[in-house]
């Protein structure tokens, strides 16, 4: 996408309400915190102000200049201070059932733009009943808001491991890695799963808070399958160390996860799409080509792959 993109710049820089939670299991679930401090520090750089509604273990580690507000989006009817003033909401890890209260308070308070943190296929929910959706339920929800909304819709982050958010794929290696110099996980031969560097998913936020190129859509912000092995030999060459890679059974894969408290829903999802994204990996990859706009038109660049991630957080397997 050439051309000047028409930024939403005011004579006084625009205040943006980022929300974050605590790192949840369920299936499609993106870590906001390390998705959030990225965004804020990008929206920082471009002008902008920041405001974020936290819940209590996200509080700390912001950048400088961020004004933090303990609470959580979850419960908008304690918090409708935090849309004072705000111009666009990230909304990240809001639930079906108050997300109608969020919005009608960010309505009242004068809020232009929600820019909604989905997940990747919701639209699969429409084979369901209503009252069993919840992504789905989220954007629709956005959608009658009579507010400017976006909707990205990301496949897995690479920082989720760090957060402790899905995939499971992945969740227990800082452990084994750091402990034992082994991964020891389902589908390790052929298994593949996409993911988007958290950065890119951050701007790609940044593109649709702070221009109207994105207004009204839907943004598939996925990244290319990228093998379990390969993920293993990143880690092993930005540590500089040798990783034994062990696969086991999908049970016990599951076993592990159950330990480490990953519903079923997650696990199931998890060793599906590792199993699927193997099996189909051409077509899918094609269709991750094939989708417009870009993750890299949106944000301008080339998007960032899973060697650079391994060696900007090497320390956390050492």
């Amino acid at each position: 996408m050439g051309g000047t993109k028409r930024v939403t710049n005011a004579p006084h820089p625009h205040l943006h309400l980022l929300t974050v939670v605590s790192p949840r299991k369920d299936a499609g679930s993106s870590p906001t915190g390390i998705v959030g401090r990225s965004l804020a520090r990008q929206l920082l750089d471009a002008g902008d102000r920041v405001r974020v509604l936290a819940e209590p273990d996200q509080v700390d580690r912001w950048p400088d200049g961020v004004e933090v507000v303990e609470g959580s989006i979850t419960r908008p009817r304690e918090h409708a201070e935090v849309f004072t003033g705000v111009d666009g909401v990230f909304l990240a890890g809001a639930v079906p059932t108050t997300v109608t209260d969020a919005l009608r308070a960010a309505r009242d308070a004068g809020v232009r733009r929600v820019v909604v943190l989905s997940s990747h296929g919701p639209e699969y929910e429409e084979a369901y009943p209503p009252e069993t959706w919840f992504w789905l339920a989220i954007e629709r929800a956005v959608e009658r808001s009579g507010l400017e909304w976006t909707h990205i819709r990301p496949s897995a982050v690479m920082g989720a491991m760090i957060e402790g958010t899905y995939p499971a794929t992945g969740s227990d290696w800082q452990d084994t890695i750091r402990g034992e110099r082994v991964v020891r996980e389902a589908f390790l031969n052929g298994g593949h799963y996409p993911f988007i560097h958290e950065d890119d998913l951050a701007a790609v936020a940044v593109a649709a808070l702070r221009t109207d190129d994105h207004v009204g859509a839907v943004l598939e912000a996925v990244g290319l399958p990228i093998s379990t092995r390969s993920r293993v030999a990143s880690i092993a060459r930005a540590i500089g160390q040798d990783i034994a890679a062990v696969e086991v059974s999908p049970d016990d894969s599951r076993a592990t996860w159950r330990r480490r408290g990953w519903p079923d829903s997650g696990i199931d999802v998890t060793l599906y799409a590792l199993e699927e994204y193997g099996e189909r990996l051409e077509e899918l990859t094609r269709w991750t080509l094939d989708q417009r706009p870009s993750v890299r038109e949106i944000i301008g660049r080339p998007p960032r792959g899973f060697d650079e991630w391994a060696m900007e957080n090497a320390h956390l397997f050492l």
